[in-house]
């Protein structure tokens, strides 16, 4: 058996690029040893910015040869007296084969003639030669180039290949390349300055042990160790929390090939700058990891006492490698985007946030949808809808009207301004510090900073009464604003990401545990929209249908986030329900579904299943409405023939009361009552006193389902039991 090496070699490839084509590389390998038959996997992968490289284990020296079986004529065609005739012989020149080599085989349909052709096996070299061209020019990625006078496109310039057999060299060549490219046993070793020295490769084993020697670590998971190493060695040498995010992480790994490390350091006086702008400035422009002393506050106007003057950066270390040198250079460059970033927070702050607000009239938020002034009043009138019906529906909620609405006025005034100009992740961020500079109310600096809350699914939710009052309002004007104009999303295309919205809106509700009637909302949002958009020509009841529907399906996405069970989500919040009942109470959808899945995992809803099923199915035979939930007012005892209905009766009017309830605690009782009745449901069936449901008595069989109608629907209050598997 014996082993493949092959490396592409490049110049420096974009970090983005690297992880995706290392895949699509193995990917094609794997496809084609499948098609030669072949057990070997490619076994490590590697990747650095200046190559992408695959080890193959356990490769035969030729493939194995391919019988193929090939069903002739009838045998009573193809041989006369025991001689061939026309129809056997022209089957054998067909398969290449003598007409002595057919044989004869009983099939289920009679006697017919087979041949069996041996296809010969290739040899390995022969066909990893033809194979590796192929591969190469089959990976794709943005952007891609050509270069010289070829036509071969890669994200950059190949300039060396290695291909080798064990010890033996493959005689590749990439004709499309300028200049063409020949495979060789050497790869290369770091630059050294525009130079780098060649790195022979004795034998395909040896290339990862060779390029560790030279300084260089091919494996992507080890360099990414490395680097977290050694960044979270100096950091907590230095007394300092690493700001190393996952995504800074990934490019860090794709940047460099020989890990090192330096320390720079800031001046003193950009301290002054917010924490964020600084570790902004670091991340997004240099790649720098920002050093923090403590928990940065997120209304505070500068870094003292949070950021650490020092941040660290990952360089590709080397022999020619001047650590002093590239220091001072990093912390020039750092120090010139610093002092844009002091212009820039300095210039914001020289007036109040208010005043940004006229400048909104030129900014167009969306087509037909006016400016982003225009938007900043239908988030105040939005906001104060939010926080009546808020209110309304949740006696204990105090909000602080003013402050929301001054929030719901300035939390779009930060757009405008410089600093959320060059940085747009900066939103909401900077527009709370602008309001504290500008002498604000902390609830509005706050609520302006978490309105933008939660930007993703990672994203921390909003925890001021205000700030999720208007997180929620802002969500909502979004998607009714959008959908006016006709836009929805579909398939992977989602522009101004409602996903998000809906998912975030719905987040925050159950995060806080309010009920909240959303009908209502969009409801007077809808026709408000009719009025805010005459030239859209707007259909108020179009858009709610649209958005329930919208949202229901979010609703059982967050549930299935939540974890609960298909067929509980199901059950709760049912397609064949009207969105507009789920809607009326987004929070009290979920409480029934975690309930469920609660006592599913205890086992305690078995049982209770059992019961509600079994009484619905017969129940379906009536006709009593399911709203129904108090036998006083459709079952007769009078009409009783067995003591066991009266009491299930008794039961069921015990239970009528918590049919009302609406909170965690009414659905939790009323799920005990129904367990509890197991055994009279089991005597009402079975029992010695047990009754015939559809008696010959049309009143007593009517009396007797509704009797489990009312039971069927009791349930109903929680969920349709009838969605329930097992």
């Amino acid at each position: 058996m014996a082993s493949l090496l092959l490396e592409i070699g490049t110049e420096e490839l974009p970090a983005a690029f690297c992880p995706a084509a290392l895949a699509q590389l193995s990917r094609l390998i794997t496809a084609s040893l499948q098609d030669w038959r072949f057990d070997a996997l490619p076994r490590q992968v590697f990747a650095t910015p200046r190559r992408l490289g695959v080890l193959v284990q356990d490769l035969p020296a030729q493939q194995k040869d391919l019988v193929k079986e090939h069903k002739g004529p009838p045998a009573q065609r193809a041989f006369y007296q025991g001689k061939p005739t026309p129809a056997a012989q022209g089957f054998a020149r067909r398969c290449g084969l003598a007409v002595e080599d057919l044989t004869i085989r009983t099939t289920p349909k009679g006697e017919f003639v087979f041949a069996e052709v041996t296809q010969p096996g290739q040899a390995t070299e022969a066909l990893l030669r033809e194979a590796i061209p192929g591969w190469i020019a089959a990976i794709q990625g943005k952007r891609l180039m050509r270069w010289g006078t070829g036509t071969q496109r890669f994200s950059r310039p190949i300039r060396w290949l290695v291909a080798l057999l064990d010890d033996e060299l493959l005689p590749v060549r990439l004709e499309q390349t300028s200049p063409v490219v020949t495979a060789q046993a050497n790869s290369y070793g770091p630059r050294q300055g525009w130079k780098c020295n060649p790195l022979p490769i004795v034998t395909a084993e040896a290339y990862e042990t060779s390029l560790r020697k030279a300084g260089i670590v091919p494996n992507r998971q080890q360099r990414q160790a490395d680097i977290r190493h050694l960044i979270e060695s100096k950091a907590a040498d230095l007394g300092a929390v690493p700001q190393l995010k996952p995504a800074l992480l990934e490019e860090l790994t794709d940047l460099v090939e020989a890990p090192g490390l330096i320390v720079g350091r800031m001046e003193e006086r950009f301290l002054s700058l917010p924490a964020e702008v600084i570790a902004m400035e670091m991340v997004t422009h240099q790649r720098y990891v920002p050093l923090f002393q403590a928990p940065s506050a997120a209304l505070a106007l500068d870094a003292h006492g949070v950021l650490d003057p020092h941040f660290l950066a990952i360089i590709n270390a080397g022999p020619l490698a001047d650590a002093a040198l590239i220091t001072q250079g990093n912390e020039r460059v750092l120090r010139a985007r610093l002092a844009d970033g002091a212009f820039f927070y300095d210039q914001d702050r020289s007036q109040p946030l208010e005043d940004y607000l006229p400048r909104l009239e030129g900014v167009t938020f969306a087509v037909g949808l006016g400016s982003l002034k225009d938007r900043t009043d239908r988030l105040v009138r939005q906001a104060q809808a939010m926080a009546t019906a808020l209110q309304q529906q949740n006696g204990a909620l105090q909000l602080n009207q003013q402050a929301l609405s001054r929030a719901a006025l300035l939390c779009k005034a930060d757009l405008v301004t410089q600093m959320v100009g060059e940085f747009p992740e900066l939103q909401g961020v900077m527009g709370a510090k602008y309001a504290m500079a500008s002498g604000e109310n902390s609830q509005v600096a706050e609520a302006i900073r978490e309105h933008y809350l939660p930007g993703g699914a990672d994203d921390p939710l909003p925890t001021s009464d205000p700030g999720r009052v208007l997180a929620l309002s802002e969500r909502l004007e979004l998607l009714v604003s959008i959908f006016a104009t006709g836009q929805r999303p579909s398939g992977s295309s989602d522009p101004f990401a409602l996903r998000r919205a809906g998912n975030g809106l719905l987040h925050i509700l159950v995060d806080c545990g309010w009920s909240l009637n959303l009908v209502t909302l969009l409801e007077a949002a809808c026709r408000q929209s009719a009025k805010d958009f005459p030239n859209l020509r707007v259909n108020p009841a179009t858009i709610l249908a649209d958005l329930l529907g919208f949202l229901q399906q979010r609703l059982r996405t967050l549930l299935a986030e939540l974890g609960l069970d298909y067929d509980i989500i199901d059950a709760v919040a049912a397609e064949a329900q009207e969105p507009a009942t789920l809607l009326q109470d987004p929070v009290d959808v979920v409480c029934r579904g975690r309930l469920l899945q609660r006592l599913r995992g205890s086992g305690g809803l078995a049982p209770i299943q059992a019961v509600v099923q079994r009484a619905a199915r017969l129940a379906e035979k009536g006709d009593l409405q399911r709203h129904q939930c108090n036998p006083k007012d459709c079952v007769d005892a009078s009409l009783f023939r067995s003591p066991v209905e009266g009491t299930v009766l008794a039961s069921l009017e015990a239970l009528a009361p918590l049919s009302r309830a609406r909170d965690q605690d009414g659905y939790e009782r009323l799920l005990t009552g129904l367990g509890m009745m197991s055994p009279q449901l089991q005597d009402f069936f079975d029992g010695e006193d047990s009754v015939m449901v559809m008696a010959p008595d049309p009143d007593v069989r009517r009396n007797r389902l509704n009797l489990l109608a009312v039971l069927r629907n009791q349930a109903l209050v929680i969920a349709d039991f009838s969605r329930l598997s097992g």
